[in-house]
């Protein structure tokens, strides 16, 4: 038995977790099943790998220049309580349940490929790193309800495969608002607040106009660029917080706040805040890195997913990581961050002043690389049905989701609830908060109820499919009217001529020289 766990633990560890790998394999099989030639396959697969790979670059940008802010904004407001980090926590469970989370992984990611086959919930979960942590969660989580591991694995292992395929399809029908077409799926556990916000988008913001449409003086037109945008901000952030922060802590400990993400302290107060400047500057190449990965990998997958959706999976979709959407509305990713960040902070103000004296739940710190990413994303939702405003209150509903959520779920971690981090995104701490108390009735009966909420999940992921993507419902389209336009779900026209990279004009994918004309996208 010791080699099968060795082999369960290389694929999770070494090909499964790694999305990269996964999408590259993905794209070959695709590329395969039309028929390409052997160039074609080695080509687009590698070229996915490296999209993705540009993606994870991006990402590991992003989190660099974000943790001396995160210092400083800490070490500004005296906040002390959990960051929820969804790495640190899954490294910290891999020493006791490494060979559980390795099979439940596997077999979740079966039960997902046989529910994608054999129920109308035709997609592939593609984001290998949440496969890793939601299969961590429910390890957790079930372990700490006294089930055996067997239990542990195969219950566990049925509901990763239902998550997979379920919450790709709650989050379509504002994911096509997003995109303007069927082509591709958000295959990331934050989807709850990406539901949230699409939906408070639709209430507060029909006639606001889109975040891209933003108009400004002629001698401000430079900020149409998104990457320019993006920086500017960030480096106004970063100057304010380093200057409040300096005068709070002074010069000794505020000149250290850049050794900790690897670079040297400053040396004096200039350089202490032209390294400021420097990060904001990182972080809007790391934006930029993000988006173009995005590109190349949609380039690639898209039509390699044809050929799955004709041979393995008839009707599939890629379910993605949340950046594949930061494209499409790039300003709404800065605003997104910005206000679920202060969503973060205000919900972390109601837990000090009343929820953790009321209720003993924990205070948790808004992390900045959670907001940044689900908030992001959050923003993207929310302008897609409710422009600026839609941006700005869904993503701050975000703010409150990824604050009050894991609060919710560190009563269930057991031991793993004092190990000062969590779970960070959305759908982590309801499920989680979900299982883990129907776990309490212990045995047979805790098992029950936890396969019933599975199947509940399963049961409104169907009847969402049937009765409301698969109807072309528009959650957009009163929007649309009431500003008495004519586009497609999800593409606010940017003004001619003042942009390249907007929704208007991305992504245009086209299949490889020679290859004959793609089928119409599934319904």
């Amino acid at each position: 038995m010791g080699w099968l766990v060795a082999v369960a633990k290389f694929l999770v560890n070494e090909i499964l977790s790694e999305p990269a790998y996964l999408i590259g394999i993905i794209t070959a099989v695709g590329l395969i099943a039309l028929r390409r030639t052997t160039g074609q396959i080695v080509g687009g697969a590698i070229k996915a790998t490296l999209g993705f790979l540009l993606i994870g670059a991006g990402a590991g940008l992003v989190t660099g220049s974000l943790a001396p802010l995160g210092t400083m904004i800490q070490g500004a407001t005296g906040a002390h309580g959990v960051i929820p980090t969804n790495e640190a926590i899954v490294g910290i469970a891999q020493d006791r349940f490494g060979s559980r989370v390795a099979w439940l992984m596997i077999l979740g990611f079966v039960v997902s490929l046989l529910l994608a086959r054999f129920t109308p919930l035709r997609y592939v979960f593609l984001t290998g790193h949440h496969m890793l942590f939601m299969a961590t969660l429910l390890t957790v989580v079930l372990a700490g309800t006294g089930q055996s591991t067997f239990a542990v694995v195969a219950v566990g292992g049925v509901l990763l495969g239902i998550m997979l395929v379920a919450m790709p399809a709650f989050a379509h029908p504002w994911t096509k608002r997003v995109t303007g077409s069927n082509t591709v799926a958000i295959g990331h556990f934050g989807t709850a607040g990406y539901v949230v916000a699409g939906a408070a988008g639709k209430v507060v913001g029909k006639r606001s106009r889109s975040t891209e449409e933003m108009k400004l003086p002629e001698g401000l037109r430079f900020l149409r660029d998104s990457m320019v945008a993006t920086a500017l901000s960030m480096l106004l952030i970063y100057l304010v917080m380093a200057v409040v922060f300096l005068a709070k802590v002074g010069k000794e400990q505020a000149f250290k706040a850049f050794a900790g993400a690897g670079g040297a302290p400053a040396t004096d107060v200039g350089n202490y805040l032209m390294q400021s400047v420097m990060q904001g500057l990182q972080f809007g190449i790391a934006v930029a890195v993000i988006l173009f990965g995005v590109r190349t990998i949609l380039g690639e997958l898209v039509p390699a997913f044809q050929g799955i959706a004709e041979k393995v999976v008839p009707g599939a979709l890629p379910a993605l990581d949340a950046p594949i959407v930061f494209p499409y509305a790039q300003n709404a990713v800065l605003i997104g961050f910005l206000a679920s960040f202060t969503g973060g902070l205000v919900s972390l103000g109601l837990l000090t002043w009343i929820f953790n004296p009321a209720f003993g739940l924990a205070l948790v710190l808004p992390g900045l690389v959670p907001h940044f990413f689900t908030g992001g994303a959050a923003g993207v939702y929310g302008n897609s049905t409710g422009g600026r405003r839609g941006a700005v209150v869904g993503a701050f509903l975000n703010g409150v989701l990824i604050t009050f959520l894991p609060a919710l779920l560190l009563k269930v971690l057991g031991a793993f609830g004092d190990q000062n981090t969590t779970f960070g995104d959305a759908d982590f701490g309801w499920l989680g908060a979900l299982i883990g108390n129907a776990g309490k009735a212990g045995g047979a009966p805790g098992l029950v109820i936890i396969l019933l909420i599975g199947f509940a999940v399963l049961g409104a992921a169907i009847v969402m499919q049937k009765r409301v993507v698969e109807t072309g419902w528009d959650p957009g389209a009163a929007r649309d009217a009431a500003l008495g336009r004519e586009t497609a779900p999800g593409r606010e026209a940017a003004p001619v001529g003042e942009t390249t990279a907007g929704p208007a004009s991305y992504p245009k994918i086209a299949p490889p020289a020679g290859a004959p004309a793609p089928p119409p996208p599934p319904r």
